[in-house]
């Protein structure tokens, strides 16, 4: 079975660390994977890292936007891109496409218009509101060979909004969360001591982090905030307490931002207790030297981050927004405070610097929880399990447990 894996964007982030997995692991027997990426690109790179075929293709520009003229200039890039990726499927003629994106997801369904096979469109965002979104959801329930794979609830929800709802078995949405890998991120406590001696931290000192892409939407903003708030306190659990950010600008005006976060430490007079650490090859590790692990996102469709942390038996404390709460259950595994509230942030990194033992709970049944529901190992069982769905039966299988029987808890505050 051949499977052709679209990605729009030659940059790595979440979603293509997710399909770099599937590459990874992916029953080369069963499915022959070939990927289309933008040439001489690093998604192009690691996906021949894997020893896995390539095909070059342009990038597309394309985002939600009120400016005609950036309309225009998306909708051309648009039709260049179908042009090219409707050539390359006709001389793969794949059995099916991934397309790794929504974006991605509406390029072929457009580029294989009067053909077979179906798309997968693999819904790692969530649907801002905006008049395009409408337009995206009809062009999804125009065909029925696509097919909405989305990472969580919360992202299935907004996808489907108000013009998919009647319409759940012209248009359906099939939930497979994401997934960690469990030996890679897992308890260490000789981890823990290396990373720390290698940032020059001591044994006991309170460290909380923050690992992901820099820009607003993450969040790092309020929390340096909020941690200047902590500094204040006097008291013996935060008086040397030490944040780390860890990661890079990657799209748009996002470094900008990051000059923003700089000039914040400087101003809030922070900048002996803040870490920029820049990108790093060492998460795992890095995750292991941290009390606390801080996912402040305003928006979040899943974050790997969160699950990586759950892994690692590190206490996660996270806002309660998409699909976080699918994760965390609120003082069992985790730490839910709404999102945008620098007081409950601030607030709850008091509460956990100060209770070694919740903290600890909080690891342990992280960690419990992401190996009952989060491992690769059910990840790529339920999608090879689509693939096949779609190639012996042309339906959509029916969601599995995973994707139906959460608890959502959100934090008191």
């Amino acid at each position: 079975m051949k499977i052709l894996f679209y990605n729009h964007t030659g940059t790595v982030s979440g979603a293509e660390r997710v399909m770099s997995m599937i590459l990874d692991r992916l029953d080369r027997v069963r499915f022959q994977p070939v990927v289309v990426c933008p040439d001489d690109s690093p998604m192009m790179e690691m996906t021949r890292n894997l020893k896995v075929r390539t095909r070059g293709l342009q990038p597309l520009e394309a985002r939600f936007t009120w400016r005609l003229d950036l309309v225009v200039r998306y909708l051309i890039s648009f039709a260049s891109v179908i042009r090219s990726a409707r050539r390359i499927v006709i001389d793969e003629a794949p059995d099916v496409i991934h397309a790794n994106s929504i974006r991605a997801g509406l390029v072929m369904a457009a580029a294989t218009l009067g053909l077979e096979m179906p798309v997968i469109w693999h819904a790692h965002d969530i649907l801002p509101r905006h008049p395009l979104s409408s337009a995206v959801r009809i062009f999804a329930m125009i065909s029925s060979r696509n097919r909405i794979l989305s990472v969580s609830q919360a992202v299935a929800n907004r996808f489907r909004g108000i013009i998919l709802r009647p319409l759940r078995r012209r248009a359906p949405i099939l939930v497979i969360h994401n997934a960690v890998d469990l030996e890679r991120f897992k308890p260490n406590a000789k981890s823990r001591a290396e990373i720390r001696g290698a940032l020059g931290l001591g044994v006991t000192q309170p460290v909380v982090g923050i690992v992901g892409q820099l820009t607003k939407r993450k969040g790092q903003l309020e929390l340096i905030e909020a941690f200047a708030q902590v500094s204040c306190e006097a008291s013996r659990e935060v008086k040397d307490a030490v944040l780390l950010i860890a990661g890079a600008a990657l799209f748009n005006r996002d470094a900008e931002y990051a000059a923003r976060l700089e000039l914040a430490v400087r101003s809030l007079g922070i900048a002996d207790r803040v870490r920029f650490l820049g990108p790093r090859d060492d998460v795992p590790k890095l995750m292991q030297g941290l009390d606390v692990l801080i996912v402040n996102s305003h928006e979040e469709p899943v974050a790997l981050t969160v699950l990586e942390g759950l892994s690692s038996g590190t206490a996660v404390l996270a806002t309660s927004v998409g699909g976080t709460p699918e994760m965390i259950r609120h003082g069992e595994n985790g730490w839910l405070v709404k999102a945008r509230d620098q007081n409950a942030l601030a607030k709850a990194m008091l509460t956990l610097f100060g209770d070694q033992t919740l903290r600890q709970q909080l690891g342990r049944e992280g960690r419990r929880e992401a190996i009952a529901r989060f491992s690769t190992n059910r990840f790529l069982r339920e999608v090879e399990e689509l693939y096949r769905e779609l190639l012996e039966r042309g339906g959509m299988p029916q969601p599995n447990e995973s994707a139906r029987n959460f608890t959502v808890n959100l934090s008191p505050d």
